[in-house]
């Protein structure tokens, strides 16, 4: 009886343990760069996060329904999966489930990436002969590492193309901060897809509200541009969110010759003392590794500050105003020109189907004297001082801060609405994976701060009779998917 007893009570506190991790309780292998390890501050941070009157606190810690579009992975799929693994190439599993641009492309044996393609390659034939988009997601199709995608190649539960009476339609649009990690159970959209069911069942139960991501990872905004002009806009959206503020932040512009030094190396926390079964059972236990992480703090002494970096010189624009920047300026820096010209085109797409765009700010988990844990922490410490070396981290903040002043001065000047997540997401370090993306507890928290402005907005619209629109005319297929696509042969010396 003693033993079973302590048998029940472990899984019990198991089980709480992954839910305040924001884990899935069925999963066995956990994912361990998905979550913080041995501090989730989720829901303590919960109440620092202002929240609309007409949406109930309970809400956050609600799940999406399970998708119904969830399938088996075929056994070969998983074969090929583990082949591509052990074979270490750039080209892995996630890349196989993607149908790629022909134009991108091109001869993939004189790409060192496609080159390495599993034997063959799909592709679709871009109607403008640009590369852009350079991929879409394979329709209703589950991968070996868990994305779900609908009949429309995009992430999430299935959803007709053909729109319903009385719908609100809303799609984002953005890079691999929107479209998540693959292995998560649901991107923030989906939350807020939730949510806003929720919602309407309570306030609107007359009405329906479709919450769809196009997002894709890798992509910057000329690609999003093509996206929201090729597959969003067919697709009659009332509102399109754009968020992303990564993939083209990049300092150089403002350096006039790259300095040099030495990389930082990076922090490898060794494994922590003591048997072997223990850090394999660490693998599958939520509560022996947070035991783990503990062991290895006391193992790894670290101060989890910046890295020493070479010197260099910033070189502002001349006469470019930080506080109040002039948008119409060339030169604005970590490509800003390039986006706001993309959004100009993405506003331009939608206007001849009366749809409205959103804009968004982005947070990067960086500021001057930012101190990481070394264990929890590892990968932002890395993402800062490795993958954007040799930038300094007061340089990150400030350009970062800059991005989001031109982002909400252009939907000032444009009559648009500005969603601020940088401003209204706790800057807590346990709720990112690295500088940009989230942790699932981060993913949940960042679509309930966009849910929070997105019930005002969607208020006001069915206050003012603007929302719901008259059903459009539409055809039941999406037209990217009308011609099939084709499939070539790659066997590259």
């Amino acid at each position: 009886m003693v033993s079973v007893t302590i048998l029940i009570g472990l899984i019990f506190a198991e089980g709480a343990a992954r839910v305040l991790a924001g884990l899935p309780l069925t999963q066995l292998e956990l994912p361990v760069r998905l979550v913080n390890i041995g501090n989730d501050t989720t829901a303590e941070r919960l109440d620092d996060v202002p929240r609309a009157p007409s949406v109930e606190r309970a809400w956050f810690f609600s799940d999406p329904p399970p998708l119904p579009n969830r399938k088996p992975v075929p056994p070969e799929a998983m074969e090929l999966d583990r082949t591509l693994q052990k074979a270490g190439t750039p080209f892995q599993s996630p890349e196989v489930f993607k149908i790629w641009n022909s134009v991108l492309v091109g001869d993939p044996c004189k790409s060192p990436f496609f080159a390495n393609a599993p034997g063959s390659l799909e592709l679709f034939d871009p109607e403008d002969g640009k590369p852009n988009p350079p991929f879409r997601f394979r329709p209703d199709t589950t991968s070996p590492i868990g994305l779900v995608t609908n009949d429309l190649g995009w992430r999430g539960a299935p959803i007709d193309f053909a729109r319903a009476p009385k719908t609100i339609r809303i799609v984002f649009a953005g890079a691999s901060t929107t479209a998540d990690t693959h292995q998560m159970p649901y991107s923030y959209p989906e939350f807020i897809a939730h949510w806003l069911n929720l919602w309407a069942a309570k306030n609107r139960p007359d009405l329906k509200i479709e919450v769809a991501s196009a997002a894709r990872e890798s992509i910057n905004s000329e690609g999003i541009e093509s996206i929201v002009r090729t597959e969003i806009v067919p697709a009659r959206p009332d509102l399109v969110i754009y968020h992303e503020g990564g993939n083209q932040f990049r300092l150089e512009s403002l350096v006039a010759s790259m300095p040099q030094g030495e990389k930082p190396q990076p922090m490898k926390p060794r494994e922590p003392p003591g048997p072997a079964w223990l850090n394999v059972l660490a693998r599958y236990s939520d509560i022996v590794r947070r035991i783990q992480v503990l062991r290895a703090s006391d193992e790894l002494p670290s101060t989890g500050l910046e890295a020493p970096k070479p010197d260099y010189q910033l070189t502002w624009p001349k006469d470019l105003s930080e506080t109040d920047p002039d948008l119409a300026r060339k030169d604005l820096p970590v490509s800003l020109t390039q986006i706001l010209g993309d959004l100009d085109r993405i506003q331009a797409d939608l206007k001849p189907i009366d749809a409205e765009l959103a804009v968004t700010s982005f947070l990067w988990m960086v500021k001057d004297g930012l101190k990481l844990d070394p264990v929890r922490n590892r990968m932002i410490w890395d993402y800062l001082n490795l993958y954007m070396y040799p930038w300094r981290y007061r340089d990150l903040e400030r350009l970062a801060n800059f991005q989001n002043r031109v982002l909400k001065k252009y939907t000032q000047e444009h009559g648009i609405d500005f969603i601020d997540v940088a401003g209204r997401m706790p800057f807590d370090p346990d709720l990112y994976a690295d500088g940009v993306h989230t942790t699932y507890p981060g993913t949940r928290m960042k679509g309930w701060v966009i849910l929070q402005q997105l019930v005002p907005l969607i208020e006001a619209r069915l206050k003012s009779g603007a929302w719901p629109r008259p059903q459009p005319a539409m055809d039941s297929t999406p037209p990217w998917f009308k011609t099939p696509p084709r499939r070539i042969e790659v066997h590259c010396k």
